[in-house]
């Protein structure tokens, strides 16, 4: 369990910065660091459903506050921290992949139900719900609440996301 804490400390660390920073789009990516953060949580405690739905939110979240901050006549400098950036983005890259590998070697092999839950849904998918698809199963009778709260988040966020695009656009006419 030393992931959850090393993961609970990198939000803690993300969140002071969002704070203290005085830029706000520096805030922002460290808010999405803080939700990165959860979505790895989500993967470390087996819970694969909820850290897709998180990514998908805080990647659409973040889409909206960035457009929202950054304005069109603030100029793009390359001048004095190209050093900075690149060795920043070589460290990050490094660090994501030694963490994805990571992650990945601990998954479980392929239709191997390691898990009690997943023995479950194998053995009474069929006789409970008469249903083939497995997938089909669980997604719409044993999980669909789950399902359904996922559709709406997903949903939500694609409409703010649009609302954002479509009143730029109207902007710009």
């Amino acid at each position: 369990m030393i992931e959850i804490h090393l993961i609970l400390l990198f939000m803690i660390a993300a969140a002071v910065i969002a704070v203290e920073v005085k830029d706000l789009l520096s805030s922002i990516i460290a808010v999405g660091g803080v939700g990165i953060g959860l979505c790895m949580a989500f993967l470390v405690l087996k819970a694969p459903d909820l850290a897709i739905m998180q990514l998908v939110v805080e990647i659409l979240s973040l889409i909206i506050l960035i457009r929202a901050t950054i304005r069109k006549d603030v100029p793009f400098s390359v001048s004095g921290r190209w050093v900075f950036n690149t060795t920043s983005t070589v460290i990050f890259l490094a660090v994501f992949l030694f963490a994805a590998y990571i992650a990945l070697k601990t998954v479980h092999q392929f239709g191997s139900p390691e898990m009690r839950v997943l023995r479950t849904y194998l053995e009474e998918a069929f006789p409970l719900t008469g249903s083939l698809n497995i997938v089909e199963a669980i997604a719409i009778n044993f999980r669909a609440i789950d399902t359904l709260g996922e559709a709406t988040a997903i949903f939500a966020a694609v409409i703010g996301v649009l609302a954002i695009a479509r009143k730029s656009a109207r902007r710009k006419e």
